[in-house]
């Protein structure tokens, strides 16, 4: 089942220059299978598309757990 970010999603756009090979095997991973273990979708899911750094890669958790982190402490320093 393709992920429903897939049309905003600059990683199934090819946006990112990755290897042709190894980017379709993480399509068919984290986009056309569980979409909950992509890194991307996670952002797009907690904090927006809008938020989801432009260089993230589907494997890339711990960089989008800073991401969402990074999120919260700079809306929490603008209250």
């Amino acid at each position: 089942m393709e992920c429903e970010n897939a049309n905003e999603c600059h990683f199934y756009a090819n946006e990112i220059p990755v290897d042709k090979g190894l980017g379709e095997l993480q399509k068919e991973k984290y986009c056309e299978g569980d979409k909950t273990l992509c890194a991307i979708y996670k952002v797009a899911s907690i904090i927006g598309t809008e938020n989801v750094p432009s260089d993230l890669c589907p494997n890339m958790v711990c960089r989008a757990n800073k991401a969402i982190e990074e999120y919260y402490l700079n809306t929490r320093q603008k209250m």
